[in-house]
């Protein structure tokens, strides 16, 4: 089968313009396009009625002009207020047919005229539109009943024949406002269960994802880090005559792998809850990090630590450096393993602040754009603080971390 060739613009033909760029002028808001529509048939209403009342039906031009205005804008009123529209546009029904000549009336049609014909159907499909049926349905009768009572009091002009056509037009446009707007709620209901449907199915992919990423955690990181630490744990029972000092390390490297298996459930706990809301251990904070220092320490390197921080904080801070300084002694050890590192966690009445400082040969200092540093910032970010790393003074990489205390927006669950 031969595949459609691409079609190519010829010489000279306009590249046509986007439906957006056709649309510009025209409002998005509905709301808005609705209060331009009556705002332009008011005007033109309003340029009709007056001087046919004034020059066909002989009424006076200044009570004709602020009847008018009363008439005509009505629908403009219904927006926001509704009963003041229909209080105005039904007193004007009544007073505008009132105020005719006996004499230039007997050859046009009374009490209602063309143009408020016109403004009343317009007024109830505005307010049927905006308000429901209801309200709608209350300003056909009543602007009807307008007319009926201006026939009342003037009997001997005939007006049945331009009752019967005024109730029979705005009848049926009050019933094509009704079923307008219907389809218009039907249409939004639609779009909102549109909006509904795909955020559920962006929640759905979501956790399919994130049960993924735990699945594969746990069958390769988590099972890996078991073997380790079975391995460690019977090292001194499966190698004969194994130093004491080897044997020391292999229960740090066990306990190593016990304490990575708990923080691995407890993440696994939280990728496998839909609501971010899982915790199997206890948040780490600033009062853990003696313990994490004592770790590295074991490892083999040279660690020391100044810590004056009062106990004020957040936990959400408290996490974050303690996740900052577990990245950040990381790093140390692994980019430059024989160097001294000194660690400093301090406070002041706004913020907390760490820092980390290892010496390093300008060859072994790591990648500045590594994920470490990235996650670290990230961590930061969130809760309005920074991070900065980067070599100083002296051949001395320095990772430093300002938080606040009491951060305005803390993270959710998830961000651990």
């Amino acid at each position: 089968m031969n595949a459609k060739r691409p079609k190519t613009k010829r010489r000279g033909e306009k590249t046509p313009k986007p439906e957006r760029a056709r649309r510009r002028l025209w409002p998005r808001d509905r709301g808005t396009a609705l209060v331009v529509i009556l705002a332009v048939v008011a005007v033109a209403l309003y340029s009709v009625l007056v001087p046919v009342h004034a020059g066909i039906y002989g009424s006076p031009v200044a009570v004709t002009m602020g009847l008018a205005v009363a008439a005509v804008g009505s629908p403009l009123v219904s927006i926001r207020y509704p009963r003041i529209a229909t209080i105005l546009f039904t007193a004007s029904a009544v007073l505008i047919p009132l105020m005719v000549s006996r004499d230039a009336v007997v050859g046009a049609p009374w009490p209602w005229s063309v143009p408020m014909i016109i403004a009343f159907a317009v007024t109830v499909a505005a307010i049927t539109f905006r308000h429901g049926w209801r309200s709608g349905l209350i300003q056909l009768l009543l602007g009807s009943a307008a007319g009926v009572v201006a026939a009342l009091m003037l009997p001997a002009i005939p007006s049945g024949i331009s009752l019967i056509v005024t109730t029979s037009v705005v009848g049926g446009v009050y019933l094509l406002a009704v079923l307008l707007t219907g389809r218009l709620r039907l249409g939004d209901e639609l779009n909102r269960e549109r909006a509904h449907t795909a955020q559920e199915q962006s929640k759905r992919e979501l956790v399919e994802e994130r049960t993924r990423i735990a699945r594969e955690l746990h069958d390769v990181v988590a099972h890996s880090m078991s073997l380790i630490q079975v391995q460690a744990s019977t090292a001194r029972y499966r190698v004969s005559d194994l130093p004491q000092q080897a044997a020391a390390e292999f229960d740090d490297i066990a306990a190593s792998a016990r304490k990575a298996l708990t923080e691995m459930r407890r993440v696994l706990g939280v990728l496998r809850t839909e609501d971010q809301s899982a915790e199997l251990a206890p948040q780490r904070g600033i009062d853990d990090i003696p313990e994490l220092v004592e770790t590295i320490r074991r490892a083999g390197a040279t660690v020391s630590l100044s810590q004056a921080v009062s106990d004020d904080v957040s936990a959400a801070t408290q996490l974050a450096v303690y996740r900052i300084t577990q990245e950040a002694l990381s790093n140390a050890v692994r980019h430059a393993p024989d160097a001294s590192i000194s660690v400093s966690v301090n406070a002041d009445d706004t913020h907390l602040a760490v820092a980390v400082r290892n010496d390093y040969d300008g060859e072994n200092a790591g990648t500045p754009g590594g994920h470490g540093l990235r996650g670290m910032s990230e961590r930061a970010k969130l809760l309005g603080g920074t991070v900065t790393a980067g070599p100083g003074a002296g051949g001395v990489w320095t990772v430093s971390a300002r938080i606040p205390r009491r951060p305005l927006t803390p993270p959710t669950e998830g961000h651990q």
